[in-house]
Formats: C-alpha cells, structure tokens, sequence
C-alpha cells in the first residue's frame, strides 16, 4: 500500500508555533524572576528577621547586664559583716531525714543576691555544748528568691559499721532541736563553688546524696533566671526513694523546660521503687552513664557529693579528656569522714618539716601522711577550732609566727596577713603556730 507523505506545514502555522515557543519561553523567564525575586525577598526578610532578633537580644543582654550591674551594687550595700540574726520562718521535711529550713533576716532587712552554689556560716549555740560551734551549709534555692534564704540538711547518723560514732551533732540540732521562730547567727553568703550566670556554656551537674543541695540552687537560677535556654544536665544518685530529694520539683524542672534533662540513679531500690517513675537508671552515677547520654564531653561539669563519688568521678573524666578548668567540684564528709581536697603538693627541699605550736609548747614532725596542719593539731592533741573545713568559715584562722604555708586547695575568703587557715593549709618549711 503506498504511504502517504504528511501535508507540508503552511506559512502561518509555523509562526504559530514560533509564537507558542517564543511566548513559553517568555512566561518561562518571567516566572523565573518572580521565583528569583521571591526568594530574594525572602532571604531579605528572613536576613532583617534575624538582624532584629540579634537586636533585640543584644538590647536584651545589656539591660540585664545594667541590671545585674545595678542589683550587684545595691547588694554590696547589703552584704554583711560577722554574724547577723535571722529567724526560722519555716521548717519543711524533704524526705527522710533530710528537713529544709527557710530562713528570713530578723531585721526584716533586703536581703543580697547571692552566688548559686555558695553556703552559709553559722554559729550554734548547742546545749551541753561549752563553747559555740560553727558549720556550714549550702544554700538550696535560687538568688532571685530575696526575702529569705533555704537551706537543706540531711541528719548525719552514726555510721551502720561502727556506731559507736556519735551522730552528727550540728545536723542533729537542727532536725531535732531546731523549731520554727527560733533565731540563728548567720555570717553573709561565701564560697568559690558557683555557676557563672552570665555564662551560656551548658553544663552537666552531677549529685550523690545530699550534695544535691548547691547544685539545686544553680538549676533553679537557670530556670528561673534570664538565661532559661541553657543546656543542662542533672546526674543524681541515691539509694532509693527514701532519699531521693525533691522528687516532685525536680520531674516538674524536667518536664517543663525543654533544655533540663533530669536523669536519677537508684543504687539500691526498694520494692516500692518503680523503674521509668521513680528513678531512671538502676546504679551509681558514673562517667560512663555520662557519656552513653550527653551529646559530646564540650560540657562543664558541676560535682557535688561524697568524697569518694568526687575522687573517682573527677578522675574518670579527666580520662574521658575533660579539661581541669572545666570541671567543679565540692565534697562533703559524713560523721566519720573529714572534707579533704586533692592530695597536697609534695615539698622540694624535705620530706618531713617541724612544726611548733608555740602555745602548747608542742614540737611535731609533719610529712604527707598528716593532710593539713589542722590534722597534724589533732593527732598531737593541740586545740584549734574549725567549722568548714574548707578554709570558708574563717573558725580555724591562726596566727603564724615563723615561718610560711601553702594550701590544697583556695581558700574561699582570704585569711588575715599573718595568719593562716590550717584546715587547709601545709607548711612551706618549718613554722610556727599559734595554738
């Protein structure tokens, strides 16, 4: 069958289609300047969007620069020197044995900001007690709270293996003697364990026990402060529910902000303990939860408990390659375990100096194995009081008549010239005491 050839497009038809093709690609190239100019309109309102967000927050950080500048200098003003009276305005039990002890200035005066993480000193009028004692204990709330301070201890009791230890006799006071309108003297807040406020490095705070305390008071400054996007982490380990402070505030915290991540561990559970809604993890808090958990190591890490939970803690994350500057840390002992710091630095030119306590008339031969010259007093029956521990209270202060210390750790007040803080303190060579 003979194919038929396709008619031959006319004249008009192909400049028809010319047309078609012409005005397509014109169309084309219009709707790619509307998408051109749409994009770049765009960029331009997503780039001035964001330009004023840095604005504003810019704006934002210098008003409360200026307005943490201005309430710092009306708390200089409000700081105090020696011991100032307050009153017990409330006395709340947090679990077993551990009591919360809200307390508000007598003189019904403003009360300073203070740093989160730092303590109080007190001096108590115990009976049966011949002279006044003196102790410290974190603040557990926030700063911004201005009408009173918290305090949260736990009762000390006589230890299971050998209770032929007494009790705690400070932290028996308060739980058992201690009632609400009683009236304490209390010394301004101090210390150099505190969360920089002004910092938005995020951090990971890691508590076992009661040492939760100082690290309660800078999660709460971070969640109620400007500062509520910074990132952190709460590690807590207890033995159980029993002793599990705060249980309720701290799943709120963990629910209500996006940026709190709340994890508890349990080491012995009880029946009653329920995995998943009671606590988290069944164990001791250890680096390697830490690390199974937080998104890389760039953290800085709060520590706060036992001082065997802090020697073990802080060397294991010095392993995991945490910086020494980037890790925090404060101890506390129990009725037979004393508050230590690192093991003091080794002497140069001797391993074993004379120390002469001039008042006691008493020649003693200290090398490492004696810790601070405070111990060295004690095993030498040679009387020096002492509160902290720490070189914070201030109990301790000797004069030095000959000679020159260092110490283990910084002292959270500077002592008087001439004067050392033995609680803390190690001779340089051989000195001489005061005591």
């Amino acid at each position: 069958m003979e194919r038929k050839d396709a008619p031959p497009i006319s004249g008009l038809k192909l400049v028809a289609v010319i047309v078609q093709t012409i005005g397509v690609i014109i169309i084309g190239a219009l709707l790619a300047q509307v998408v051109l100019f749409l994009v770049s309109t765009w960029h331009r309102v997503t780039y001035e969007r964001q330009r004023r967000t840095l604005a504003l927050e810019l704006l934002r950080c210098r008003v409360e620069a200026a307005r943490t500048l201005k309430v710092g200098q009306e708390d200089e003003k409000r700081f105090w020197g020696g011991f100032r009276k307050f009153v017990v305005r409330q006395k709340v039990r947090e679990c077993h044995d551990v009591y919360s002890f809200y307390l508000a200035p007598h003189d019904r005066k403003p009360l300073p900001r203070f740093q989160p993480g730092q303590h109080l000193v007190f001096k108590l009028h115990i009976p049966d007690t011949t002279k006044p004692v003196v102790r410290c204990y974190s603040l557990s709330d926030s700063p911004t709270q201005s009408d009173y301070y918290r305090i949260t201890i736990k009762r000390e009791l006589s230890p299971s293996d050998n209770p032929d230890v007494p009790a705690g006799l400070v932290s028996s006071y308060f739980h058992n003697h201690l009632q609400e309108g009683d009236i304490l003297d209390v010394k301004a807040p101090s210390g150099k364990f505190f969360l920089d406020l002004t910092s938005a490095a995020p951090v990971a705070f890691v508590a076992g026990g009661v040492g939760i305390t100082p690290l309660l008071s800078m999660l709460n400054s971070i969640t109620e402060g400007a500062a509520t996007t910074r990132e952190v982490w709460l590690f807590y380990g207890v033995s159980n529910g029993t002793e599990h402070i705060m249980k309720d505030h701290l799943a709120q915290l963990n629910h209500q902000y996006h940026n709190v991540h709340v994890h508890v561990c349990y080491s012995q559970p009880s029946d009653a303990d329920v995995i998943g809604e009671d606590y988290d993890h069944s164990g001791r808090v250890s680096v390697d939860l830490l690390r199974g958990l937080l998104p890389s190591n760039n953290y800085e890490f709060f520590l706060c408990g036992p001082p065997a939970m802090m020697d073990s803690l802080t060397k294991q994350l010095k392993v995991w390659g945490i910086p020494e500057d980037k890790i925090f840390f404060e101890a506390f002992g129990s009725a037979t375990v004393k508050k230590t710091a690192a093991p003091p630095p080794r002497l140069a030119d001797a391993t074993q100096v004379e120390v002469f306590f001039s008042k006691t008339g008493k020649r003693c031969q200290w090398d490492q194995k004696h810790g601070s010259l405070l111990e060295l007093a004690e095993g030498n029956a040679v009387q020096i009081d002492f509160g902290c521990r720490a070189g914070s209270c201030g109990t301790c202060l000797t004069a030095i008549k000959a000679g020159d210390v260092t110490y283990m750790t910084e002292p959270g007040v500077a002592p008087e010239a001439g004067s050392c803080f033995p609680c803390i303190a190690i001779p340089k060579g051989h000195v001489t005491l005061d005591a």
